[in-house]
């Protein structure tokens, strides 16, 4: 899961991009880069590490050769790849007319698309990251279509992208002479969403794309709208913009992750029409109503912070239960679920969370949490809790049991990492994590309350809960595939930790 942004703008787009990184920053915390081009060449800075110690818009000297009014960034959540400075993107290919490309999501085809790129299309890939697979795709079909008028070359390689590339993704590519190539994957599992900055008279207007709107309103983009499964978008020198669905998508495939309103997005970010914060205080409310039908009358409801505040804020008023911050962040720490190993999440989680004893001590707690995975992070802070003086700890969870590989690009690709697997039942869990009770919310209820009152979406991607994989080719194979590629990872970085 990693954040991505494409602008057409003024001279100082990389400047812009760097900004909007900022924003973006809770999509990854491994790696970021920027890349843009001036109108004769590519200048690109990559790095390992978070956006405020790569780049520095508010200093010009630390951008100096990132000129152009074309301009591409990232940051990177590893789900393969090794987490060097090679796999962070955008990546670049010289042919033809130069491409830079910076994506979010996972190609389940990855192995297989490698070898058909060496044999048929003979392309080598460099790096482990499968944003290289899409980018050769692309530049090896658009150099059979270069004769074409643009963007109907591009419209043409995206279509064949979108024929051979297996799996969820959305991104930007930048060509080199030609200008900006946006594509959300035919079933519109990761986000992605374009805005338009309208220039004064006799100037061209101005186009951003981003994984999410918050990046487009931080610098004052007005919001266009999502891109729809299959879409493409292309974007001239001139300020042009041309847009077409050439993927077999549609709104009758239409599969947003559920997961990005759950955890991922920011609170401030509205997707597919759909308000991220309010879908989480709708969660709330049905958790409340799940707690009730528990029987379970707690003193105080505490949130772990961030994302799960507003479910537990709406929670408490639901049941008329006192709403406390009864755990503190420090803010200086990243989100432990995206970092890249449990070792890392396990010693963050220490450095992350304190309590407040006085808010607990004595009471009976209701924690709220947005989701649990692997579970070693949600038993440390219930001890943490219970040696801070609670009498009982509950903990509500507003996903549903997680329990099922995600193959589209959030790191719980294993099945023997999902607690909901191991334990099974509410009560095991519960004594797993060594709490006094675990309420977790229903599918179909999650589904109501992110969806809410919007038209546009009607399903979800929620293979991680149910094990129904939208793309329809994710076979048990494949399953084993990626298992044993992620746990070759993971051993390769216990090994040289």
């Amino acid at each position: 899961m990693c954040g991505f942004i494409g602008i057409h703008a003024g001279p100082r787009a990389a400047f812009e991009v760097a900004d909007a990184l900022l924003v973006l920053q809770h999509r990854g915390q491994d790696a970021a880069g920027i890349a843009s081009f001036d109108g004769e060449s590519f200048h690109s800075l990559r790095a390992t590490g978070l956006v405020s110690e790569i780049f520095d818009a508010s200093d010009p000297a630390n951008l100096p050769s990132l000129t152009g009014s074309f301009a591409i960034g990232h940051t990177r959540y590893p789900t393969v790849g090794g987490g060097t400075s090679a796999d962070a993107q955008p990546l670049y290919t010289n042919s033809p007319y130069g491409i830079a490309m910076a994506h979010n999501g996972n190609v389940t085809n990855y192995p297989a698309l490698k070898r058909e790129l060496a044999h048929r299309d003979l392309r080598r890939l460099e790096t482990a990251c499968d944003v290289e697979a899409i980018l050769n795709v692309f530049a090896s079909a658009l150099g059979r279509n270069r004769s074409r008028s643009w963007p109907e070359a591009a419209f043409r390689a995206m279509r064949e992208v979108y024929r051979r590339v297996r799996g969820s993704y959305s991104g930007v590519a930048l060509v080199g002479g030609r200008g900006l190539v946006a594509f959300r994957d035919p079933f519109g599992i990761k986000p992605a969403i374009l805005g338009r900055r309208r220039a004064p008279k006799g100037r061209k207007s101005e186009w951003c794309v981003a994984s999410e709107s918050a990046a487009l309103s931080v610098l004052g983009f007005e919001i266009v709208g999502d891109l729809e499964p299959g879409e493409v978008v292309v974007i001239d020198p001139a300020g042009r913009m041309q847009r077409k669905i050439v993927g077999n998508g549609g709104r009758n495939q239409h599969h947003p992750c559920v997961f990005e309103f759950i955890y991922f997005a920011r609170p401030d970010s509205v997707m597919d029409d759909i308000s991220v914060y309010k879908a989480r205080l709708r969660l709330g409310e049905e958790l409340a109503d799940l707690v009730r039908a528990r029987g379970l009358k707690p003193d105080v409801v505490v949130p772990v912070p961030d994302s799960a505040r507003p479910a537990a804020l709406e929670c408490a008023r639901e049941l008329d239960v006192r709403y406390r911050e009864g755990l503190l962040k420090n803010r200086y720490i990243g989100r432990t679920f995206i970092m890249p190993d449990q070792a890392n999440r396990q010693k963050s989680v220490k450095a992350k969370l304190t309590t407040l004893p006085m808010e607990l001590e004595g009471k009976q707690v209701l924690l709220v949490d947005d989701s649990v995975v692997r579970g070693t992070t949600t038993r440390f802070v219930v001890d943490m809790v219970r040696n801070a003086g609670a009498t009982e700890v509950y903990v509500a969870i507003s996903a549903p049991k997680i329990k099922y590989p995600c193959v589209y690009g959030i790191d719980m690709q294993t099945r023997d990492e999902f607690i909901a697997r191991r334990e099974g039942s509410d009560a095991k869990i519960a004594a797993a994590i060594q709490a006094d009770a675990v309420v977790y919310m229903t599918i179909p209820r999650m589904i109501d309350a992110v969806r809410g009152p919007t038209k546009r979406v009607t399903a979800f991607c929620k293979a991680c809960m149910d094990g129904k994989y939208p793309t329809g080719d994710v076979t048990p194979k494949v399953l084993r595939n990626i298992e044993s590629t992620r746990a070759t990872h993971v051993r390769h970085q216990l090994e040289g930790a």
